[in-house]
């Protein structure tokens, strides 16, 4: 580690602490001049532009917990009902297993390969340049299709706590307004911040509703008279397509992988990546589990998706005023980091880059402004939650996050490296490429399924102003 000491514009010192490869090292211009430190990614970094590498690994955990836990896991409930309690939890534990394995192959790819920030440099190194832009077209849609799926998860907040009044569309596009806003600030060190107040927000919700469900006596979608049945599912009967899909939608909640690689560069010491990261899977691994089945087990048949909407009108309003500063810190992390990847992309080389000149800004303010109104038509053309929440997750994660993954691992550890594959080796390959494999078979299986489910629903049009979270029937 680098200890750099140096003098800002207000004459106060600022310790500027960064980790390189060895082959990377701080160039300093002289003894009494600003420190310039050298970055792969960001190049020249010093005291009078943005510090792209100013995160702890504390604060990173908080990012990478809040871009993990959003509105998503209100959706497990219902994936428990449709699969059934125990295929469920087993499913949902298998697709955490897998994402850690896969974000920790991102983290060993990035330390061995520097100049790589998103998962289309990672495709350029191991494919060349056909690999980058296919990967860059790829990443790009998907990291912008999740911001306008979490625009649309906005939208269904300011429906639920103003009892739908105004249009949805107004709402969604509220919601991009607020999201380009925050994901304007330059570096994800001034988003730390953010990332705290979404987890105790979201937390604070989804605790809120666990309680609620807990103590009712019955679920608010139950008949309030006489007998019923919540019908709790030990193991469920669900068509493949649809169980398919259900699974694709575990993997859309815990996958915020491609979010990690972003997160990751901006870290001041990257060797501090994998205590994040696992700080990070452990605790959603906890958050989902415990909630998901909680939750399902109080309602049964009668849980919502979004599960916010079980405990009835009042709490649900309350539950989802709650959960908005972690709805806005999600949507902002998301469309932070493709704005932050075409940003590098236009001028990766140039000092602008590192520069506070206008034209700096008005790059960078272009590029959050673009993405998140691509993000909000999207979001504004499958209005639909759930079949949202399905198509999202069965067709994207696959692509950026589980084979690219696998991909990274292999091109590292087995290509060209015939005297080097040991037992382990072989056995770690192998698990490499069951990974590729469930990644292309989820893609395949779960899109089909969830463009179905899309076509069959009679709820909710494109562009509509229509409530998309059942309050006005509430």
């Amino acid at each position: 580690m680098t200890d750099i000491k140096t003098k800002d514009d207000k004459s106060h010192l600022v310790n500027v602490s960064l980790v390189y490869a060895e082959h990377d090292e701080p160039e300093i211009a002289g003894k009494d001049a600003p420190a310039v430190v050298t970055d792969a990614v960001f190049g020249e970094i010093d005291s009078k532009g943005p510090n792209y590498r100013n995160v702890g690994w504390i604060g990173s955990a908080i990012i990478m917990i809040k871009a993990t836990i959003g509105i998503g896991v209100l959706g497990i409930p219902f994936c428990f009902q449709v699969l059934g309690m125990v295929p469920g939890i087993i499913c949902l534990i298998a697709v955490e297993v897998v994402v850690t394995w896969a974000n920790w192959s991102l983290g060993q790819f990035k330390l061995k390969h520097p100049e790589v920030y998103s998962m289309a440099d990672a495709a350029g190194v191991m494919f060349g340049r056909t690999g980058y832009w296919a990967m860059w077209f790829m990443w790009t849609i998907s990291m912008i299709s999740a911001s306008g799926f979490c625009m649309v998860s906005l939208s269904v907040a300011f429906n639920a706590v103003s009892v739908h009044a105004a249009c949805t569309s107004v709402f969604v596009a509220v919601s991009a307004v607020v999201a380009i806003l925050c994901a304007s600030i330059r570096t994800l060190g001034h988003i730390t911040w953010i990332g705290w107040a979404g987890v105790l927000s979201i937390m604070v919700s989804i605790l809120t509703l666990t309680i609620a469900v807990g103590v009712q006596e019955r679920p608010a979608l139950a008949p309030q008279e006489g007998p019923w049945d919540k019908n709790v599912l030990v193991v469920g009967h669900p068509p493949f397509g649809t169980g398919v899909v259900m699974v694709s939608s575990f993997l859309l909640s815990v996958a915020a992988t491609p979010t990690f690689l972003g997160i990751l560069c901006e870290m001041r010491d990257h060797r501090m990546y994998n205590r994040a990261m696992y700080i990070s899977q452990a605790s959603t691994s906890i958050v989902y589990i415990d909630i998901g089945s909680v939750v399902y087990h109080f309602c049964g048949q009668y849980v919502s998706s979004p599960a916010l909407g079980s405990a009835g009108p009042l709490l649900k309003r309350i539950c989802y005023g709650l959960a908005i500063p972690g709805l806005v810190a999600t949507v902002t992390i998301y469309l932070h980091v493709v704005a932050k990847m075409v940003f590098v992309l236009l001028l990766r080389g140039s000092k602008l880059l590192t520069s506070n000149s206008a034209v700096h800004w008005g790059i960078w303010l272009s590029c959050t402004t673009g993405c998140g109104l691509i993000g909000f038509i999207l979001a504004q053309s499958i209005p639909v939650f759930p079949q949202y929440m399905g198509l999202n997750g069965s067709f994207f994660p696959p692509w950026t996050s589980l084979i690219p993954c696998a991909c990274m691992w292999l091109h590292d550890n087995w290509r060209g490296k015939p005297r080097e594959r040991t037992l382990g080796v072989k056995l770690h390959a192998t698990f490499a490429v069951v990974v590729l494999l469930c990644g292309l078979f989820l893609c395949g299986a779960g899109t089909y399924g969830a463009i179905n489910d899309i076509v069959a629903s009679s709820k909710g049009q494109a562009w509509s102003c229509k409530d998309n979270s059942g309050s006005v029937s509430d």
